[in-house]
């Protein structure tokens, strides 16, 4: 019996290691897996029309995306998802600039030929100086509308809670990166360990303006559900779930009604 219990002391004692060791591991990697953090050379961004650079309070530069709207027309300031790269938002720009939209996209610290290292803070700061830059070009706070997908909607939510934006855009959205990883790992203590946390949904309701969600209710990343709730708790939103649809392609479906739709709302709200 002596023996059993001493055998029985040691596995508790060695599975409480593993688990603290496991713990200790995610919490060291969790950025890395949070932000893939594409990269592209410099030279592929320089010398495009319509990219250039905003400064950061740090001293550090972020590159930009900027199409002027036409006289009188709203601008959508867009925040990618964290798979994406600001390279890859030409066009989405492109086609809202054929819609008789302005588009504003920036990069995140460490992402394509930005530098820096990628982090809830930095990247809250990159979209604040974005905004900074737009309201130097002469773009009025009513004209502006933030728009995100996926992890950028934690961004854009942040945005809009300190009161940026006429309206808002949210392509498959998440409650909370909490959540996420809630999701992802059930068995670790997402709640103590996630160091960026994007609470969304602890936000919403203190967010006054007009929020259109496109979510697919097949979408394998971020259930549809999260997307619902979102949608209960803002003031005023309006909740489309698209059939069919997955994390990546929600708005390039059936004929890019989802995106008409995204564009209608950045227009005039409708």
């Amino acid at each position: 019996m002596q023996r059993l219990r001493r055998l029985l002391m040691a596995f508790v004692l060695i599975t409480g290691m593993l688990y603290l060791a496991l713990c200790a591991v995610l919490f060291a990697a969790q950025r890395s897996l949070i932000y893939p953090a594409p990269q592209t050379e410099p030279s592929k961004l320089r010398d495009q029309p319509g990219f250039g650079v905003v400064p950061l309070a740090t001293g550090l530069n972020v590159d930009r995306f900027y199409l002027p709207a036409p006289p009188g027309a709203p601008t959508v300031v867009h925040f990618h998802g964290n798979g994406e790269q600001l390279l890859w938002q030409q066009g989405l720009g492109q086609a809202l600039g054929d819609a008789g939209l302005g588009f504003l996209a920036v990069e995140y610290p460490g992402y394509g030929a930005s530098p820096g290292s990628p982090s809830e803070a930095g990247l809250y700061a990159s979209a604040e100086a974005a905004l900074q830059f737009l309201r130097e070009q002469g773009v009025k706070p009513e004209d502006v509308v933030l728009s995100g997908r996926s992890l950028g909607t934690g961004v854009a939510v942040e945005m809009a809670r300190r009161g940026y934006g006429a309206r808002m855009v949210l392509v498959s959205p998440y409650t909370s990166m909490v959540a996420m990883g809630q999701r992802t790992v059930p068995f670790l203590p997402a709640t103590l360990l996630m160091r960026d946390r994007y609470l969304s949904l602890d936000k919403a309701r203190d967010i006054p303006i007009p929020v259109l969600i496109i979510h697919g209710e097949q979408d394998e990343v971020v259930p549809v559900d999260m997307g619902r709730t979102l949608g209960q708790r803002f003031p005023q939103a309006r909740v489309v779930t698209v059939p069919g649809a997955g994390h990546n392609d929600v708005l390039e479906r059936d004929g890019q009604q989802e995106f008409a739709r995204l564009a209608t709302f950045a227009l005039d709200g409708t």
